[in-house]
């Protein structure tokens, strides 16, 4: 809860007028506390668990020409229920564990320093601190999933996430509900590490929840912004990772592909894009020696 009565008080404190969005911010959050503020989080988690996948459901249902050359995997198909099934085994762990913990969680925000007040974080400050998240979250995150697929952490707990082998939007959080009590660990490292305000609290937790969703749609589009992120892997790079399975020693990280790189856990995705690489030449160039093109080669 802010501490000022008026906005003229608010200005006064900061020495200056405040901007549009501060006076946004004062007149939304002036009333509200903190922890109110930040049980925003189960909102903001509903709605992108529910909205974010719902492109990718429609694709999924049109089975377009258009859309089914970008699909990774197009020999598996899941059907309208499938996916239905799938949210709702979402929103049971989101109701019985998600929620939950968000309500119980507040202490541990206000022992690391993440503010509600005046004045807001500039957009420069912002973008920095949710690369520092990104980064932060992606080099835990990716040990962690390396020790869930040891023997007893995939028999366990991660084997319930690997049940989609082709993934979809709505299985970027479907998971047991111990790995989403890990996985919170990685997520809360870096705003507990550099901690910043609510606003960009919130955005981190949308934004990963996104991103999650975009590498489990199962289709790898070419015109998407993500393409020109440095090191970023993408659906292509984790669907390799569901594809293989509880063998899978490849592709672990969750954002980027440095991680991968450096430990030698991408060799398998590597040598299957190379193989498949070699396969096109030589398909392409069978095509051209007997008149036709790769193009029409796929199509038969």
């Amino acid at each position: 809860m802010l501490p000022y009565a008026t906005i003229e008080d608010a200005a006064a404190a900061l020495g200056r007028n405040l901007t549009f969005a501060e006076t946004l911010w004062y007149n939304y959050s002036v009333n509200k506390s903190d922890y109110f503020l930040y049980c925003h989080n189960i909102l903001f988690l509903f709605l992108v668990f529910s909205v974010a996948p719902l492109p990718f459901v429609v694709i999924e249902s049109l089975r377009s020409d258009s859309f089914d050359k970008y699909k990774i995997q197009p020999k598996v198909r899941l059907s309208f229920s499938e996916m239905v099934r799938c949210y709702k085994d979402v929103m049971r762990m989101f109701f019985l564990v998600v929620g939950p913990l968000q309500l119980v969680s507040f202490p541990s925000v206000q022992m690391v320093g993440i503010r509600t007040g005046l004045p807001l974080p500039s957009g420069w400050e912002i973008l920095a601190q949710l690369v520092v998240y990104f980064m932060v979250e992606d080099y835990t995150n990716y040990w962690v999933h390396r020790f869930l697929h040891c023997k007893w952490g995939y028999e366990k707990i991660h084997r319930v996430h690997h049940e989609y082998t082709a993934p979809i939007g709505f299985a970027a959080p479907y998971a047991h509900w111990a790995e989403i009590l890990i996985l919170g660990i990685p997520s809360f490292l870096g705003p507990a590490m550099a901690p910043g305000h609510m606003i960009t609290f919130w955005l981190w937790i949308a934004l990963r929840q996104i991103e999650a969703i975009d590498t489990h749609s199962g289709y790898d589009f070419p015109w998407g912004f993500t393409k020109y992120i440095p090191f970023y892997g993408g659906a292509d790079y984790h669907d390799y990772h569901h594809y293989v399975g509880e063998q899978s020693h490849s592709n672990f990280a969750s954002v980027f592909t440095y991680c991968d790189f450096l430990y030698g856990t991408d060799k398998g995705y590597r040598y299957q894009k190379k193989l498949l690489r070699k396969m096109q030449e030589e398909l392409r160039g069978s095509g051209e020696q007997n008149g036709g093109s790769y193009q029409n080669l796929k199509s038969e």
